[in-house]
């Protein structure tokens, strides 16, 4: 059950950094707050300018602390799945009160006893996910406490990624005047808010089409199970009207706005509209299907890199299909040219919150949503992680807006954009995923 009081999201995005302030009353989400600036210091998903980024947040920030009219002092931060790896993971403790009633205090080691494992210098733990205990052999169990049991065990996942991705995340949260109160792994965020439960047990792909890259997710038997990262999204495509037409970006992204669709067949050859060409006085005359074949080129893709993928695990047979979110899943046909590809169902996800329904605003709410309904045995879990005496599970916002940070906030000067050299990645997953994944879909 999600928890009463307010509750921030920060997605740190390539072409954007989205903040969402939620209200909870009797567990029912209500956004109160957003703010969307456009993003600076990001490439491909990862801070490169810790600076530029900093200025990001706190326009982001002070819009949604305008909106909402509160003061926000700390947020849920949403992290990619750069170089994530899930693992499972089981520990086993004997209870220590004479009581043998399991305590706080046996939950948090048992958790401990869980991370008892080898991590490579430049990774570390980022969260820890209890799935279930086992007490005295009765399985199943969800919270243990206050029960009584002589021997404990835990199974769960841990997730591990880069150090550099996560400190240059929270580094960048601080100097923006914030507390990061919860790291939130964006695609867990995704998988469970936006699934129903069917889909969460039965198996289903999810694929987040942001601007600077494209992630691909798999949730069967209600657990995340796989994530993969290609270094592709919607700007590419801008780049590629940018280059094949030889008009500027910004040109390039509202010819793809007003004018695009991923899916020729859909488009006629006789509808023509200007574009601005550099070297040229006068504009020249381009059909709808000539600018639609350009945009198909680069979604098809990124799409046949997530179905290479998701073939090596046997993730298309999953009843599920595939569910299409981000900025770049809204562009039309995304959806047509997705089902010709993956050949499965195949849907597109959009928020039904008022003012948000846009699929480039589902990350936010959905780190909000999952942050806000994290349970007591989570925390308790996850201070084997941070090493917290204290659990503290309340709202990240409680103080209405100080008129002091508007006076310390100066608005950076204005940046000009330059987009930068398409740099296409291969990530080579083979064998990585095989010892973990070779039976998640028996």
């Amino acid at each position: 059950m999600a928890k009463s009081g307010m509750y921030v999201g920060l997605d740190i995005g390539t072409t954007s950094v989205k903040v969402v302030v939620a209200e909870y009353i009797d567990s029912q989400m209500n956004i109160i707050g957003v703010g969307n600036a456009k993003s600076e210091g990001i490439n491909r998903g990862i801070i490169v300018d810790i600076d530029k980024t900093v200025q990001a947040i706190q326009r982001a920030v002070r819009q949604a602390e305008e909106k909402a009219g509160i003061q926000i002092k700390s947020v849920n931060v949403g992290l990619p799945a750069n170089l994530l790896e899930v693992e499972s993971c089981q520990g086993m403790i004997a209870v220590n009160s004479e009581s043998k009633e399991i305590t706080d205090e046996d939950v948090r080691n048992v958790a401990s006893a869980a991370l008892v494992r080898s991590t490579p210098p430049e990774r570390q733990i980022i969260s820890i996910l209890p799935q279930e205990f086992t007490v005295d052999g009765f399985e199943g169990i969800k919270d243990p406490r206050g029960m009584i049991g002589v021997r404990m065990e835990m199974f769960g996942l841990v997730f591990t990624g880069p150090k550099t991705i996560v400190h240059n995340i929270r580094k960048c949260v601080e100097r923006a005047g914030l507390v990061v109160a919860e790291l939130v792994i964006t695609p867990l965020a995704l998988t469970e808010s936006i699934l129903t439960d069917g889909e969460k047990d039965f198996g289903t792909i999810v694929i987040d089409m942001g601007g600077g890259q494209t992630t691909t997710s798999v949730m069967h038997d209600k657990q995340l199970k796989f994530t993969h990262v290609n270094q592709e999204g919607g700007e590419f495509v801008t780049k590629d009207i940018s280059i094949v037409l030889n008009t500027s970006f910004n040109n390039a992204e509202a010819l793809k706005i007003n004018y695009g669709d991923a899916y020729p067949e859909r488009t006629s050859a006789s509808e023509e509209f200007p574009v601005d060409v550099i070297g040229k006085s006068e504009p020249i005359k381009i059909d709808e299907r000539y600018l639609s074949e350009v945009i198909e080129a680069r979604i098809e893709q990124i799409f046949r890199k997530s179905k290479e993928v998701l073939d090596e695990i046997d993730g298309l047979d999953l009843p599920g299909g595939v569910i299409l979110t981000g900025g770049a899943a809204s562009l039309p046909g995304v959806v047509d040219l997705a089902q010709e590809i993956f050949d499965t169902n195949v849907k597109l996800y959009v928020p039904n919150h008022m003012g948000l329904r846009n699929p480039v605003f589902t990350n936010v709410i959905s780190i909000v949503d999952y942050s806000a309904n994290l349970t007591e045995v989570y925390h308790l879990a996850k201070t084997s992680v941070t090493g917290e005496k204290v659990v503290s599970t309340q709202p990240t916002v409680a103080s209405p807006k100080d008129t002091s940070y508007e006076a310390t906030y100066q608005e950076p000067e204005e940046q000009h954009y330059e987009p930068e050299e398409e740099h296409s990645t291969g990530e080579n997953v083979k064998g990585k995923i095989s010892d973990f994944f070779k039976n998640i879909f028996d």
